[in-house]
């Protein structure tokens, strides 16, 4: 087909040859790659987004997140948009102005936390480690104890760094200062132990894309009685429509009142992808995920790489590995693309040209893939 506007200028033709992607094994800091399952899923007839059999969908969906992220929260849903909408939502709902919410800076998302918040009018305040480096509770009570927030933000699995915040004790001192805890599991859900109802989590969200191995654009949220009175509470409405939950909430309620047109097919995705954990069921999921990534650090130690972040804080999910002296970080990522079709990534911030982010997420955890990228590592280095 010849598309062209002005039809008379051939300067203006549109390329419509078949679409063809390549076949990334994606072991970064996600996308991850998905179950075949999941792909069949995202093909099947679209139905409407009040049609009996979605509705019936869109409750499994809520029950195997619940299940997930081990809460009774009824309100648990994925929003239609990335992670970021997520994280955006948790924020939007729960701030106003004014509200004091401290965020713990040990990365990236610390720092966008920070941003969210004060575009929303908070007072925010900051308690900070070095990237790779996690909190312990002494700090955070000292912290809580000095700014006296409503809410306190985050992050369990840090993508910036690999670091997995202990969270055993934080949920009970936010209860003795009576601050809300919003928790930050995008990278860590699925792909290692949460349990957001033994450590007093209000708030949580999380994204597809990554241990839940299903593509971007669609992301968990999920909302505990302790935020939802703080939410019932609001001097003045949620300044965020599209994330406004307490209109959101209408839809995946029992009224169900349309709000927006839900992605259905993403829906369908995210329903095998979550059924797909059950079925493996969530401690051996962790443990897969544990076995591995031990299988890649000892592995990247044979190879002379080590780990930025200590070995009892890291993500099973996410490894940090310190570029050796007089490697090009991105040259080696370009090699191992060229040459194997593995997608490994470099970092940004203060750890920009030091480390590499390696991904093991989901579906992508698994032996072959480890040793894999192990001996194609040892290629990029010796050609180095």
């Amino acid at each position: 087909m010849d598309f062209r506007f002005p039809p008379a200028d051939d300067t203006h033709r549109i390329d419509v040859s078949r679409l063809d992607m390549p076949p990334r094994i994606l072991l970064g800091p996600g996308p991850s790659n998905y179950h075949p399952r999941v792909s069949l899923a995202l093909a099947m007839n679209e139905v409407g987004h009040l049609d009996p059999s979605f509705i019936e969908l869109m409750n499994e969906n809520q029950e195997l997140l619940r299940y997930v992220w081990q809460t009774g929260n009824p309100f648990t849903i994925p929003v239609s948009g990335t992670g970021s909408a997520a994280m955006e939502a948790t924020v939007a709902n729960c701030v106003e102005p004014g509200d004091v919410v401290l965020i713990g800076c040990n990365g990236y998302f610390g720092e966008r936390l920070c941003d969210m918040a004060s575009r929303y009018g908070a007072d925010v305040r900051r308690i900070e480690r070095p990237w790779g480096e996690v909190f312990d509770d002494a700090e955070i009570a000292e912290a809580l104890d000095i700014h006296k927030p409503a809410i306190l933000g985050i992050i369990h699995g840090e993508t910036s760094t690999g670091a997995a915040q202990p969270m055993d004790g934080i949920g009970k001192i936010c209860r003795e200062f009576d601050c809300l805890l919003l928790l930050d599991t995008v990278t860590s859900l699925g792909g290692a132990p949460v349990f957001l109802d033994r450590w007093h989590v209000d708030l949580a969200y999380s994204g597809s894309q990554k241990c839940l191995s299903c593509p971007p654009g669609i992301s968990p949220l999920t909302i505990g009685p302790r935020a939802w009175e703080k939410i019932n509470r609001r001097k003045s409405p949620v300044p965020n429509w599209y994330l406004d939950m307490t209109m959101v909430g209408k839809y995946w309620g029992k009224e169900r009142t349309y709000h927006h047109t839900a992605p259905i097919n993403m829906n369908y995705a995210l329903r095998e992808a979550l059924a797909l954990i059950a079925e493996e069921g969530l401690e051996k999921r962790w443990d897969r995920h544990a076995q591995n990534a031990s299988v890649l650090w000892d592995g990247l130690s044979d190879l002379g790489i080590d780990c930025l972040v200590e070995r009892r804080f890291r993500l099973p999910s996410l490894t940090t590995a310190c570029v050796p002296d007089g490697i090009d970080p991105k040259a080696v990522c370009s090699y191992l693309l060229e040459n194997y079709n593995i997608e490994i990534a470099g970092a940004f911030g203060p750890l920009a040209g030091k480390v590499w982010r390696i991904g093991l997420m989901g579906f992508n955890s698994r032996l072959e893939n480890v040793t894999l990228l192990l001996a194609a590592l040892k290629d990029a280095l010796e050609s180095a």
